[in-house]
């Protein structure tokens, strides 16, 4: 941390205002030489920028001492003209002075966390909120970005350090008159209490990484039964080739859809039949082991007739769709007809489809957002949970809890979380 950092926080060029972060102890030096003169605090100034003896562009300056900025640095930031050329002589002057080098990903973010400018939790939130596509994604990494959940894990944490004071004053100093007789007895309680509450964080938690992640649907049905051609009307773009060929589908194909603000992959699969050759058979494969996983199954037929027993004995919700309905607008069987060739028809399932996903991702939004959070909390429930024991000595109680507290404090980045940090940050784009 002791480079002076810089790079392009917006949009890639051309755009028609470009910022450029600098982050470190050379912001000062930075600023007289390109403009002449530290700016006020938090004020936006017009000034010509130069580069040595040439006139870059004329723009804002602001400048963040720190410790109160982003990264708890000195941070300027440069907005200038967004074409390829100012960009380019600029990032190019910058990384000319001495001290100065390009940021790598996500290192803003990582000084703001190394200088306790926010947390682990807050980090994830807000590289949530970048990749944000829907608008449940965002209210959710919203929610944690803005400290939701750090707020709420440090009160746990500092219930629990209470609870250990408790529990060592009983162990360590049961012979002295202020304290009280039996002090664990009032513990227990205690635990019990906060396990009930970290336990009803983790019920939500499988909502809370599906929110993040995408509700995930995939399309099963036999040939030609118009697997891509519903798909491309769903997505409202041609994504699959569509034949009249037997199997003309054999790999897997992706789209994300925005539902009413829930995040969808749906996923067209090779026709499920008998016989066909191996690079068909391996589509099928793959097919039915992406159903396994998925949330819910469009089985896909122009009969409407029932789907057969490995799809029944799937865990997902299995929707039956009865396909080409033009072609036969009388004909039985149950589940939902749909035409291409009818947007009303297209538009009802789509419905069906956003009405799933708010049964299942609607509400407030969980805390939980990432297996790693879900894994730290579950962590210090086990340890509550053996806290929670009757019966147990008070020093075994007592390093129960310091299990406990420190499977919190791995949540918030407060201890032993280098393995994580790479892993974490690398996810951001340059500049941030």
């Amino acid at each position: 941390m002791t480079d002076t950092i810089f790079a392009l926080s917006s949009g890639a060029p051309p755009s028609g205002v470009a910022v450029v972060r600098v982050s470190g102890s050379g912001v000062r030096f930075v600023l007289e030489t390109t403009i002449g003169y530290v700016p006020p605090p938090r004020r936006a100034v017009l000034r010509s920028i130069s580069g040595g003896d040439q006139l870059i562009d004329r723009g804002l300056v602001l400048f963040f001492p720190g410790p109160g900025s982003f990264t708890g640095e000195d941070v300027t930031e440069f907005h200038l003209h967004g074409g390829r050329a100012v960009l380019s002589a600029f990032l190019a002057y910058l990384g000319g002075l001495p001290g100065l080098r390009l940021a790598e990903a996500g290192e803003f973010t990582r000084r703001a966390f190394d200088n306790e400018r926010l947390d682990l939790t807050e980090a994830e939130g807000l590289a949530d909120l970048i990749a944000a596509e829907t608008d449940a994604q965002r209210r959710q990494a919203l929610r944690l970005a803005g400290g939701a959940f750090r707020q709420k894990a440090e009160e746990w944490r500092r219930h629990i350090i209470d609870l250990r004071a408790h529990a060592e004053a009983d162990l360590d100093f049961s012979d002295e008159e202020d304290v009280p007789a039996d002090v664990s007895s009032g513990v227990l309680p205690a635990i019990d209490n906060l396990r009930a509450e970290i336990g009803r964080e983790l019920a939500a938690a499988e909502r809370g990484e599906r929110i993040r992640d995408g509700l995930e649907v995939v399309v099963l049905g036999p040939p030609n039964a118009g697997k891509s051609s519903l798909v491309n009307a769903l997505a409202e773009r041609d994504i699959a080739i569509v034949t009249d060929i037997p199997g003309t589908t054999r790999d897997l194909l992706e789209v994300r859809l925005d539902l009413d603000g829930y995040a969808v992959t749906l996923v067209d699969t090779a026709g499920l039949r008998d016989g066909g050759d191996a690079i068909e058979a391996e589509g099928m494969r793959r097919g039915r082991a992406r159903a396994a996983d998925a949330d819910m199954v469009l089985w896909l037929d122009e009969s409407g007739a029932l789907p057969p027993d490995e799809v029944l004995a799937l865990e997902a919700t299995v929707l039956r769709v009865r396909t080409k309905a033009d072609l036969s607008p009388g004909a039985g069987g149950g589940g939902i007809s749909v035409s291409i060739h009818d947007r009303a028809s297209i538009d009802g399932l789509l419905r069906r489809l956003s009405e799933e996903a708010a049964g299942r991702l609607g509400g407030e939004a969980p805390l939980v957002s990432r297996v790693r959070q879900r894994q730290c909390l579950e962590r210090a429930f086990r340890a509550l949970s053996d806290a929670g024991v009757r019966n147990l000595p008070t020093e075994v109680v007592a390093d129960h809890l310091r299990r406990a507290g420190d499977a919190l404090g791995r949540l918030t980045g407060r201890i032993d979380v280098e393995e994580v940090l790479g892993a974490i940050f690398s996810t951001f784009c340059i500049g941030k």
